[in-house]
């Protein structure tokens, strides 16, 4: 189960809904070791594409850095998809390279009738897809 924050789950809505139509990437890092979601770091779609996300090379060396000297982690990595489900596409669960991340995706589309957005939480695991149960809290 991912347990997030008010405050993250809506900077996350946000960034979506901000670089729509385009897809919004980010990673919300935490404390080593603790599983627990804290510094929302939104990044540049460096693809630029309503289809595709990708980090840019250079920014993501920067920020792996950063979370090394802060002792912190990628505890979730998210991305929007804009005219389909929040589910991971083959494209997306072939880039999973984090065992321990939540992979969040967000939809811009309404694509169940039950509004213009889909807030998911997947565990990817050498290419196994789990779905799993978010949490919103209003503080840890």
């Amino acid at each position: 189960m991912l347990t997030l924050t008010q405050a993250l789950y809506d900077q996350i809505v946000a960034h979506a809904r901000e670089d729509h139509p385009d897809e919004a990437c980010g990673v919300v890092s935490g404390p080593a070791g603790s599983g627990r979601p804290e510094r929302f770091i939104p990044m540049l779609n460096a693809a630029r594409s309503p289809t595709f996300y990708e980090f840019d090379s250079q920014d993501l060396l920067k920020l792996y850095r950063e979370m090394d000297d802060r002792d912190e982690e990628p505890v979730i990595i998210y991305h929007s998809h804009t005219a389909t489900e929040a589910r991971p596409s083959r494209t997306d669960i072939g880039y999973a390279n984090e065992p321990g991340a939540h992979y969040v995706l967000v939809s811009t589309a309404d694509t169940d009738g039950l509004g213009d957005f889909q807030f998911r939480s997947f565990r990817i695991l050498d290419g196994e897809v789990t779905e799993e149960e978010v949490r919103v809290v209003e503080a840890y």
